[in-house]
Formats: structure tokens, sequence, C-alpha cells
């Protein structure tokens, strides 16, 4: 669900986006032959919202995990997206200099991968739709507990509403596959580029959530599990 952009309540409940990619879609199609001529042409900037129609726009929540393949792009514009979650291949992104993603409200979150873009200097992120950012302090939703393993679990088919996305492949930290350890998740926000940006953690292991960098100043500076954790106040307050 999303929460009061305005004036969020701090105590207030707030949940990840349920929204499953329809990939029988026109747009889902059509975005994955604009992903993949950009890969073909090595393009340095991609906007391909610009070449879909404001129908097929509404029909992409997410984005294919084939933006993996955008190996020379410095600038990924995604202004005015109906995005709700950015898969962690964005973190293979080697060339990313700029991220543009403005207006787009329902994005209230980032994969921890992309610290992965260590060229990103630069983003236009709308902060007041951002879990935790400074102005609002907006609540994050509460995490599901660590699993030491994940035999009964299949990452590969999540329910986004309880995990924030629909499969989990990789470690966030080290990469190992998900399915040869546990699941712990965790938030932490740090500085990306020009932005203090809410990450999503996925880890296979309570090592590699301690091997995480402290959060940014005047944030929590601990990786925590959302729901009622204490947040420094706002600068409304």
């Amino acid at each position: 669900m999303c929460f009061d952009q305005a004036k969020p309540h701090p105590r207030a409940r707030v949940g990840f986006h349920a929204e499953h990619q329809d990939t029988s879609t026109a747009g889902w199609r059509h975005l994955l032959e604009l992903i993949d001529e950009a890969a073909e042409d090595g393009r340095e900037e991609f906007r391909p919202l610009v070449d879909l129609s404001a129908e097929e726009r509404r029909q992409v929540v997410t984005l294919p995990t084939s933006i993996a393949k955008l190996t020379a792009v410095k600038h990924f514009v995604l202004y005015g997206s109906n995005l709700v979650r950015i898969p962690p291949e964005i973190g293979a992104m080697t060339s990313l200099e700029e991220l543009t993603p403005y207006t787009s409200y329902r994005l209230h979150w980032f994969p921890y991968e992309i610290t992965r873009c260590s060229k990103l200097v630069r983003s236009t992120v709308s902060t007041r739709a951002l879990f935790g950012n400074y102005k609002l302090r907006s609540p994050f939703p509460r995490l599901q507990p660590p699993r030491v393993s994940v035999t009964d679990l299949d990452p590969s088919a999540l329910d986004a509403r309880r995990w924030g996305t629909t499969a989990i492949r990789g470690c966030s930290v080290c990469d190992r596959p998900i399915g040869q350890g546990g699941l712990h998740q965790v938030w932490i926000s740090l500085r990306v580029a020009t932005d203090v940006l809410p990450l999503l953690v996925n880890a296979c292991s309570a090592a590699c959530v301690s091997a995480l960098p402290s959060g940014a100043e005047d944030y929590v500076q601990l990786p925590h599990t959302g729901g009622g954790i204490k947040q420094p106040p706002s600068d409304w307050d």
C-alpha cells in the first residue's frame, strides 16, 4: 500500500506493492525489445518509456532482468514511470553514471545491488516517495523473520506483498545463490549518487548483514527490519 506522501504518520502501517508483472502485455514485450536494441547498439543514454504509449507505460511495474545487458548505458531515464520495484540486476549496469526515476511516485525503495554501480554519481529521485526519507520519515514495511535455510521456500516464486519482490536469486552482499543458504532481509539507508536511498538487502547469512556499512548520517545507523523502528526526527518535526 502507498503511504501518504504529503504527511505520513510515523506509526502508520505500510506494505509493499503486491503487483506482479504481467509478461503477456504489449508494454512488457515492447520494453524487452527496446532493451535488446539498446544493448545491441551500445547506446549511452536509454529512455525506454518515451517509446511506450501511455497504456504500455501503465503495464510496466518492474524492469526485466535483461537490464543487466545494458553495460554501456551511462544515463538511465525512467521519468514518470509506474514502477513499484527495480530488480537487483541494475547492479550489472557498470557504466551507469546517472539515474533519473523522477516522479515515479510508486517507487519507494531500491535494491541494495545498486551500490555495485560504482560510477553512479547523479540521481534525480522523488524523495517524498521514499521510505524513511528525512523530510517526512515515512515508515518502512516490516520484513519477514530471518531464515537460516530456504529449503521450505521457493525463492523464485515469492509473494511480493510479503517479500517486496517475486524472486530472489542471489545474496545482495556476497552474490552467493540464495538457495544455498538462508535469507535475512534488512533495510539500510545509504547515500547513492545524489540521494539517500532506502535499500532492501536480501542476504544469505547474518555474517553478510554484519558486513553492511553504517547507515547515512541522520538516518538509522544499523540494518533493521522496518515496522516500528525508531527513526531520527523529520525536517518538519
